[in-house]
């Protein structure tokens, strides 16, 4: 199998990397209350945690 000759230069590396960039993550609308979140994660609404328009878990008070 053939080796490099030597290292690849920094310009190459740094061009080849240019082309992966984070993208924009993608934002829904609840329906029920309305809150703007990520898809596919649960997300705080007041003291409920929601995943999928149901309440998956509730933090009780402490008395």
């Amino acid at each position: 199998m053939p080796n490099p000759k030597r290292r690849f230069s920094h310009m190459r590396t740094a061009s080849r990397r240019s082309t992966k960039v984070a993208g924009v993550p993608t934002l829904t609308t609840d329906p029920n209350s309305g809150e703007v979140h990520m898809r596919h994660r649960a997300h705080q609404v007041g003291d409920d945690l929601m995943y999928r328009g149901k309440v998956v878990l509730t933090k009780a008070k402490a008395e």
